[in-house]
């Protein structure tokens, strides 16, 4: 599995915004009414003020009775590499309370062949080691309960609920995970 930055209005980081966009409408609780997509632009995930992901992993090459699923094979020649996967961090005003810098994880979204299998939690630690990097003190997220997955995720990965920081008309659970200080 490997890491690369992409700008997020790019064609292929769009196309993966466009299928989990897609996928949390077709998802989201009807009692919430309907999904509002926001699709982000490149000045808020530009280092260093941010930077957006896309995952690459191998896979099985298609036609050789494979399933297209990401894997760790033996011999990588044999393999395809395919993108499995995109996520983001972004500088948002500071704590108003602490002052801490605060970066906010975004889009984090695996395709279904990718999922529990660890990727998630892969790019979790590396857009937290790339906060890091540029100097956050803490990592900010919101999330709608109806993922389950993830909010266990965000939990075993060091984050607690907080109130909200946002008015994200999507998400109803916000986490934080300190840094420093």
């Amino acid at each position: 599995m490997r890491f690369r930055t992409a700008q997020v209005t790019g064609s292929e980081a769009h196309g993966m915004l466009t299928s989990y966009f897609a996928e949390r409408a077709a998802g989201f609780p009807p009692t919430q009414g309907e999904y509002r997509p926001t699709f982000p632009e490149d000045a808020a995930f530009t280092p260093p003020v941010g930077v957006f992901l896309i995952v690459d992993a191998a896979v099985e090459p298609s036609g050789t009775g494979g399933t297209d699923e990401p894997n760790e094979p033996a011999d990588t020649q044999e393999a395809e590499v395919a993108a499995i996967g995109c996520g983001g961090i972004r500088r948002i005003a500071p704590d108003p309370a602490t002052g801490r810098t605060r970066y906010e994880v975004k889009h984090l979204w695996l395709t279904d062949a990718a999922r529990g299998r660890g990727a998630g939690r892969a790019l979790l630690v590396e857009l937290e080691r790339r906060a890091r990097e540029f100097g956050a003190e803490e990592l900010v997220l919101d999330t709608n309960a109806s993922l389950t997955a993830a909010g266990g995720l965000y939990r075993s990965s060091g984050f607690v609920e907080i109130e909200p920081y946002n008015d994200n008309p999507n998400a109803t659970t916000w986490f934080a995970k300190r840094l420093s200080g």
